[in-house]
C-alpha cells in the first residue's frame, strides 16, 4: 500500500458547488441532519461500505454519530481521508455524503463511497457522475475505485486478496 495517500502540494478542496450540489467538509456542526439523513435511509444504506460493514447501525444514537463525524474531519484535517457532506445546491436540504479514502488496494489511488437519503434517490446517478467528474478534473487520482457501484463486492473482494 502507498505510504503517502494525497501529495503534500495538493490543495484540497474544502467545497464544490455545482448546479445539483453543495459539498462542504463532513463534521459534527450538521450532526442532526446527518443522522436524521442516515437513519431515515438506513435500510439501504445497509452495506454501503461492504457486505460485512454493519454501518449504520438500526439503534446507532446521535452520540454515536456525532463521534463518527468528528473522526471523519479529523481525518480530513490529517489528509488521512476526505469526506464531504451533500447538500442541495440552494443548501437548504442534506442529501448525504461522499467519502475519499486510500485504496486498499495498489490498482487504485482511492475508494469512493457515497450515499444519498431515500427522498432523493432520484438525484444518485447525478451525485455519482458529478463525483467522478470532481475526481478526473480536481484531483490527483487517476485511477478511482468504487467498490460496490463500479466493482462488485465480490469482484473487490478478489481484489484485495490478490494483494
Amino acid at each position: 500500500m502507498k505510504t503517502q495517500f494525497i501529495p503534500n502540494s495538493f490543495n484540497v478542496p474544502t467545497f464544490l458547488d455545482d448546479e445539483h450540489f453543495h459539498f462542504r467538509v463532513l463534521e459534527d456542526s450538521i450532526a442532526e441532519l446527518d443522522y436524521e439523513a442516515v437513519m431515515s435511509s438506513q435500510p439501504k444504506l445497509k452495506g454501503i461500505f461492504g457486505p460485512d460493514s454493519d454501518w449504520p447501525k438500526s439503534n446507532m444514537t446521535i452520540e454515536e454519530n456525532i463521534a463518527s463525524l468528528k473522526i471523519h474531519k479529523q481525518e480530513f484535517e490529517s489528509r488521512a481521508a476526505f469526506a464531504y457532506s451533500v447538500f442541495s445546491r440552494s443548501q437548504n436540504k442534506y442529501l448525504g455524503s461522499v467519502y475519499i479514502d486510500p485504496s486498499q488496494s495498489n490498482k487504485f489511488d482511492c475508494e469512493v463511497y457515497l450515499w444519498i437519503r431515500n427522498d432523493s434517490l432520484y438525484l444518485d446517478k447525478e451525485l455519482y457522475q458529478t463525483v467522478l467528474n470532481w475526481l478526473q478534473e480536481c484531483w490527483p487520482f487517476p485511477k478511482v475505485a468504487f467498490p460496490g457501484r463500479e466493482i462488485s463486492w465480490t469482484e473487490w473482494a478478489k481484489e484485495l486478496k490478490a494483494i
